[in-house]
């Protein structure tokens, strides 16, 4: 599905496996916004946060990090949204420029493992400025717009292409354009585009869904099975994930592990007509196997 405008705090949850006491936590440190609904660069920031707190950072550090990052980086508004946030052990660092900064002082930060120095030929390259990354998320909401309005989806596509010329690592632009390409059922360029956003971010579980989704339509069934396994290894609580799963285990023959996938979907989304289904097959599945 295309990204929507807006997204209600049970998207959220359900998205990215979060409570909400933990939503209200980030909310009490002004690291997202006590709103109803979040905008898509909320999400972005929302996985961030997600990505700190399995480094056990506490919400309160990250807030002073990110204060920290307002004040030494010029024009950058909403750290969490704008950077490629990371952890260095308990401290959070950001990439700027091609290098790793320590958030809090400001220190560049030198972390090269000893065993890809005799790759290393030549620096790499620079990453784009705040500047650029603020022209590229620009044409990225313009391709969203276009997108929620049913536009041609050669517009959309040119407008993530312009994002991605100033901004080529943008993951949630590479799987977008991979998303419109599958709808099209242009397949080698929905699945090129895929890989390129795993790529640019091996810890984007949506990523690796929506290819197990295009390698499903394919009938590459073992490859899909791997993808959405590697989507569940990044988020255990990704819903659609187990939802997926589940029905290629049951047309595997693999009953009980269809049947721990249909219950852990269903202790994630318990209500609606998708979970009706869930219900019905792992019932029929009850049937032939004790669980």
């Amino acid at each position: 599905m295309a990204p929507k405008l807006e997204y209600s705090r049970a998207d959220v949850r359900r998205q990215f496996g979060v409570a909400e006491r933990q939503l209200r936590s980030w909310e009490r440190e002004g690291l997202i916004p006590a709103a109803a609904t979040y905008s898509f660069s909320d999400l972005i920031a929302i996985q961030a946060l997600v990505k700190l707190r399995e480094s056990r950072i506490p919400p309160r550090q990250i807030g002073r990090a990110m204060a920290s990052l307002r004040q030494k980086l010029e024009g950058v508004k909403q750290p969490l949204a704008e950077l490629r946030i990371v952890s260095n052990g308990r401290k959070i660092a950001v990439q700027v420029a091609g290098q790793r900064m320590e958030a809090l002082t400001g220190q560049i930060l030198f972390d090269f493992d000893a065993s890809e120095l005799g790759g290393v030929t030549s620096f790499p390259e620079r990453k784009p400025s705040p500047t650029l990354l603020r022209e590229a998320e620009a044409w990225f909401q313009r391709g969203l717009a276009l997108e929620e309005t049913g536009a041609p989806a050669e517009q959309a596509i040119e407008a993530y292409e312009k994002a991605l010329e100033l901004n080529p690592e943008a993951a949630g632009v590479l799987v977008n354009l991979g998303t419109i390409y599958y709808r099209l059922r242009r397949f080698p360029e929905a699945e090129k585009r895929y890989g390129e956003a795993i790529a640019a971010d091996p810890g984007y579980p949506l990523a690796e869904f929506n290819l197990g989704n295009l390698c499903d339509e394919q009938g590459r069934l073992d490859e899909a099975l791997e993808h959405y396994r590697r989507a569940l290894a990044l988020n255990p609580n990704y819903a659609d994930a187990h939802f997926n799963v589940a029905l290629l285990c049951e047309r595997n023959g693999e009953s009980l592990k269809a049947v721990y996938h249909w219950k852990s979907y269903l202790k994630l989304d318990g209500s609606g007509p998708w979970a009706d289904i869930a219900r019905r097959q792992l019932e029929r599945l009850r049937q032939s196997v004790i669980v």
